[in-house]
């Protein structure tokens, strides 16, 4: 779907919004917790999309003094609070659950099964906006709030249907518990992927020692250390070493930083800062060492 990312989040927002004024009547007036449970979700979910917004918005803005990596981690900031908003509505929905076994109400089934329904539908057509596979951890923590909201609601209907047939009351708090598990592990993985950007891990998938190695294969070049890998946002990439060489002109010097580079973006490195150290000068004490670098445009429209 050719559509904007700040476009579909605000189509999303919008169908967010009629969701959870029909469901929250819908709760109170069929008495029924999971029903509740789901229009907790969706409030986080208008939450969540409102700032996912706000981030994508201001993650465009192209770098300056203040922010020489550009605003990329605004989005990644907003991801972070969706996470944990994710986290304290499963909270929410465990205890009330937990109120519900205690002492299981009645609850008016057909308006139950009626505002579920219509909120299940709602649900798929915002996930079908949002998409999926996303490269945008900002986007990709909107989209889980919604598909954590989808299976929300079968997970309503499915109680509704219980309770209707077999009269078994449980079947509600039951169904919220599963709903509270789903949104649970979404929180988790959305603050997982957050948090080693923030902390700059290395990135999944990236070997400091495999790099290493493929560098060092290079001929011209003796030796590396001093490496660093980290995100500066979603797959943005960022990499620096210091490169021992022989003592070259400054030309040569140029030939052996292209071939580093070339082989760093084959494993989707993008921003790339080197630094050359002369052997001989090493070896005699002296101090002479090359600097080239290459500090790619950050695309800010990602």
């Amino acid at each position: 779907m050719n559509i904007s990312i700040e476009r579909r989040l605000i189509l999303s927002f919008g169908v967010t919004v009629f969701i959870l004024v029909f469901e929250v009547a819908g709760g109170i007036l069929s008495n029924s917790l999971a029903l509740i449970s789901d229009a907790g979700h969706v409030l986080t979910d208008a939450f969540a999309l409102g700032l996912s917004m706000i981030a994508a918005r201001i993650s465009k803005r192209p770098s300056d003094f203040r922010a020489t990596y550009g605003y990329q981690r605004v989005g990644i900031m907003a991801a972070s609070i969706n996470g944990m908003s994710l986290l304290a509505i499963s909270l929410f929905i465990f205890i009330e659950s937990y109120k519900r076994f205690l002492s299981p109400p009645e609850i008016a089934v057909p308006v139950m099964l009626s505002i579920a329904s219509a909120g299940l539908i709602g649900n798929i057509v915002m996930a079908l906006i949002l998409g999926h596979g996303h490269h945008d951890l900002n986007l990709k923590s909107a989209w889980l709030h919604v598909l954590g909201d989808t299976l929300s609601s079968v997970g309503v209907i499915l109680s509704g249907v219980i309770v209707y047939l077999t009269g078994w009351s449980y079947a509600d708090p039951v169904a919220s518990i599963l709903i509270g598990i789903i949104i649970l592990v979404g929180g988790v993985r959305v603050l997982k992927e957050t948090s080693s950007i923030f902390l700059e891990f290395t990135p999944k998938g990236f070997h400091v020692e495999e790099i290493a190695r493929r560098i060092a294969e290079i001929p011209e070049v003796l030796g590396v250390h001093a490496i660093h890998i980290w995100l500066v946002a979603h797959r943005r990439v960022a990499f620096t070493a210091h490169v021992l060489v022989h003592d070259q002109r400054l030309s040569e010097v140029e030939l052996v930083r292209q071939k580093i580079e070339a082989e760093l973006k084959n494993m989707n490195i993008g921003h790339i800062l080197l630094q050359f150290e002369c052997a001989e000068c090493q070896n005699s004490g002296l101090y002479c060492q090359i600097h080239s670098h290459e500090d790619e445009e950050m695309d800010h429209h990602h």
